[in-house]
């Protein structure tokens, strides 16, 4: 070989999956993955400076790394053993304190801690907390799911998210559902206001004055809302309500409403209601799949802009100031931007179960 001449480099089919999975991979050190991306360019008939450029090495750095992998291949790439006190845990302990962290519980608890496994295994919390995180344990942390077992779940996703992402012409797409119980909650003691250095201050416990019910429609294009309390959330206010949405939409366009299957949006009436007005088209939401309709995010934003840290000494007061926000929102409205698409959705859900099946099995 020529003195200054980059050596060629050609890889089969396992190496270049092998390297391609080291620079997508989730948690992968970015010195390995930096160095995959260096002879994954170099098998591409790049030079050095080419590659310095690219990967934002070097050229030196690049040289070096596509001559390891030349002379050691895949192993060349990781880092030599450095120096230092021989490790203190061989690889049958830390297998067994995988499984008994996996697939055991410590005797009174739901799950392990750093200290009760170390008392379990003899060795000391850091050593444990090094080997749950290589390997991505967190027994402290647990996270919800719900998978909706609607027949017609795919058809359904579908048909919403197509109405977010492509709206029909001429028409005006509604989510519509009511926030039920909404209670006004009043402070013990006055609160404590924030000032430089202390955060505001509040007492833990408080005192109930009632509760009210929003029903709310969101005009998903435009960012609006149309809002009303009421006392109650039976099949009765709802039909109300749908009278007030009727009322604040053009008379020339048809209405496409998005909202679950909470029994007051099936009764009979309401069936009714909507059977004697034929530019009314309702789109449910599969069951269990409360996220897909948007009014679910206009009313996480409402508790906690208006009604988490809200002080109200009466249902007056409380609905006074979801109707202030109401007004505030439609003065200065943001429409939601809806992102994935069906496929996506759907793809996702799919890993999701492979990977429960595959975890299960």
């Amino acid at each position: 070989m020529a003195k200054g001449r980059a050596v060629a480099i050609v890889l089969d089919d396992a190496e270049r999956g092998e390297l391609s999975a080291l620079t997508r991979k989730h948690g992968a050190p970015q010195a390995l993955a930096e160095r995959a991306r260096i002879v994954l360019a170099a098998a591409n008939g790049l030079n050095n400076k080419e590659i310095a450029a690219k990967v934002g090495v070097c050229a030196a750095t690049a040289g070096t790394w596509r001559n390891r992998f030349v002379e050691k291949r895949m192993e060349g790439l990781y880092d030599e053993p450095r120096p230092g006190a021989p490790r203190e845990i061989g690889d049958d302990e830390i297998t067994s304190l995988i499984l008994k962290t996996l697939e055991t519980r410590p005797r009174g608890a739901t799950h392990w801690s750093l200290r009760t496994m170390a008392r379990e295994v003899g060795h000391a919390p850091s050593t444990v907390h090094r080997i749950w995180h290589a390997f991505g344990l967190q027994p402290h942390r647990c996270e919800t799911f719900k998978l909706s077992s609607d027949p017609l779940f795919v058809e359904k996703v579908r048909d919403i998210v197509g109405l977010y992402l492509s709206p029909p012409e001429r028409a005006i797409v509604l989510c519509v559902d009511e926030k039920s119980q909404v209670q006004a909650l009043d402070r013990t003691q006055p609160l404590l206001p924030m000032r430089p250095g202390q955060v505001e201050r509040r007492t833990h416990d408080y005192k109930r004055h009632g509760t009210t019910s929003l029903f709310a429609a969101l005009d998903v294009k435009a960012g609006t809302i149309i809002g009303k309390c009421m006392a109650r959330h039976r099949a009765q206010e709802f039909r109300k309500f749908l009278d007030e949405v009727e009322r604040n939409v053009p008379a020339d366009l048809n209405i496409h409403v998005i909202m679950d299957n909470y029994g007051t949006h099936k009764t009979k009436p309401i069936r009714h209601w909507f059977a004697k007005r034929p530019r009314w088209h309702v789109h449910f939401t599969p069951t269990s799949a409360s996220w897909l309709n948007q009014i679910e995010r206009f009313f996480a934003l409402l508790t906690e802009r208006a009604i988490k840290r809200g002080v109200f000494s009466s249902v007056r007061e409380l609905e006074a100031a979801i109707k202030t926000y109401i007004e505030a929102t439609n003065a200065n409205p943001k429409p939601f931007r809806w992102t994935k698409s069906a496929n996506d959705i759907l793809a996702s859900i799919r890993r999701f179960c492979l990977r429960t099946l595959g975890a299960t099995a």
